[in-house]
């Protein structure tokens, strides 16, 4: 039985899930033959709005708990590198924004699956409230000025 997310990876998780949603726009996009460009304006606005804030909370207030030489952490982070890499990308868009939506639902499904449940196991009760207090749930707001993946 999978261990029951604690409150205080609960805002990290639900931000994941935004994210996944954002796999589901670039896959119905292309499917749909949306101009690559409009879908890498959208990906570039959440990339900035949501994945980077993301990340960082993260990298500061929840791998710095653990191990710098964790083999977990080092590939959430090496994930967070290429991620990064990729959104930064303007060449060969559809393929960019085809590999942007692979890296992204696999690095979640990791998160989710893999390393969130090793953390709630590794860190102490405090610890977790502690991410709790250092990163606030807020309320997602989506970009829909160019609801693309509507059809």
């Amino acid at each position: 039985m999978p261990l029951k997310r604690h409150t205080g990876l609960q805002p990290l998780s639900r931000e994941h899930h935004h994210s996944l949603l954002l796999c589901w726009k670039i896959r119905t996009g292309l499917k749909n033959g949306i101009s690559p460009k409009r879908i890498k304006k959208y990906v570039d606005w959440f990339f900035a709005k949501h994945i980077l804030p993301h990340f960082e909370i993260e990298e500061l207030f929840v791998f710095s708990l653990l191990d710098a030489d964790d083999i977990y952490v080092k590939k959430a982070l090496s994930q967070h590198r290429k991620l990064n890499r990729l959104c930064r990308t303007s060449v060969d868009l559809e393929k960019n924004l085809s590999l942007i939506e692979e890296v992204l639902e696999q690095h979640i499904r990791f998160e989710e699956r893999v390393l969130f449940p090793i953390i709630q196991t590794k860190l102490s009760d405090d610890q977790l409230k502690s991410i709790e207090k250092a990163h606030h749930d807020s309320n997602f707001v989506d970009n829909l000025t160019d609801p693309f993946w509507e059809k």
